[in-house]
């Protein structure tokens, strides 16, 4: 199971059957800090997925955030040389669309146009109103 933002839009091939094959990068991040800098390290994993059925027909672009849950698969393969190669990548049973690339990029440093209430005028309509709840109780 991965969750990550594809890296460039995926290639789809379509055999001579009519099946098609869709493959894409996914990048997938991880943060921790560094035991002896104390600094925030953040590394990034890239991932070759491969997806076959209807998973080609998604319409998954660059910098979408994805879940892939599938199985790893490595396999041999010969160069133009001759030369034996391998290739470990995620073979897809699903991929779910979590964001849209752009989605969820705003500005959170905006102000909105409409104007913003004080702290005190928030504690006053508080105690104004009946239905609120004062002794700081959670909801569950």
């Amino acid at each position: 199971m991965l969750i990550g933002r594809i890296g460039k839009d995926p290639d789809i091939f379509t055999f001579e059957n009519g099946n098609k094959k869709m493959s894409l990068t996914v990048a997938t991040n991880e943060n921790y800090r560094d035991r002896n800098s104390n600094e925030w390290i953040e590394q990034t994993e890239w991932h070759n997925v491969v997806g076959y059925g209807y998973l080609p027909e998604k319409n998954l672009v660059k910098g979408d955030l994805v879940y892939v849950e599938g199985k790893i698969k490595t396999r041999k393969w010969q160069d133009k040389d001759g030369n034996d190669r391998y290739t470990t990548e995620i073979v897809a049973e699903k991929i779910n669309l979590l964001m849209k690339a752009g989605a969820g990029s705003q500005d959170y440093n905006k102000q909105p146009n409409t104007p913003q209430a004080s702290p005190e005028e928030i504690k006053k309509d508080l105690s104004n109103d009946s239905t609120a709840n004062t002794d700081n109780d959670l909801p569950f």
